[in-house]
Formats: structure tokens, C-alpha cells, sequence
């Protein structure tokens, strides 16, 4: 299943993969913005450069623009 979201004035990308539960939906949104204002400059330099989400059970992994700098993020 595919949804976009809006985040940093973007629309991204979030695709599902065995999961399609709401509460993970809610769960990444709170984590994003959670992480935006007290994340460290790792996870702050790839939300800056974010493509798309994938979640994947509880895990989101975050694709950027830089291969390198994609993150996972437990969302529990």
C-alpha cells in the first residue's frame, strides 16, 4: 500500500510492507516530528534530503537522496 504524507512543506512517499495499521501511520508521523526538533545531525541531515518511507512492521526505513545517509527508525 502507498500513501504520502506532508512533511517539511513535501509531499513523501510511504510504502508498506507487511503492515498497513493506522497506529503505525500515527507512530511515524509522531517520531518525524519528534526527531526534526531533537535529533541528532545525522538523522536531521537525512530528513532534510528524505524521498521516501518504507515501513515495514514496526521499522520505518528512511530513503534519502544520498544512499548513505538512509536511516531505520523503530517506530515502538
Amino acid at each position: 500500500m502507498r500513501t504520502l504524507i506532508h512533511f517539511q512543506n513535501r509531499r513523501i512517499p510511504v510504502y508498506f510492507i507487511n503492515s498497513t495499521s493506522k497506529k503505525a501511520y500515527n507512530k511515524l508521523l509522531k517520531a518525524l516530528e519528534t526527531k526534526i526538533e531533537t535529533g541528532k545531525s545525522a538523522m536531521k541531515k537525512c530528513l532534510a534530503s528524505l524521498i521516501s518511507i518504507e515501513i515495514d512492521g514496526g521499522e520505518a526505513i528512511l530513503h534519502c537522496l544520498n544512499e548513505n545517509d538512509s536511516l531505520a527508525l523503530s517506530l515502538y
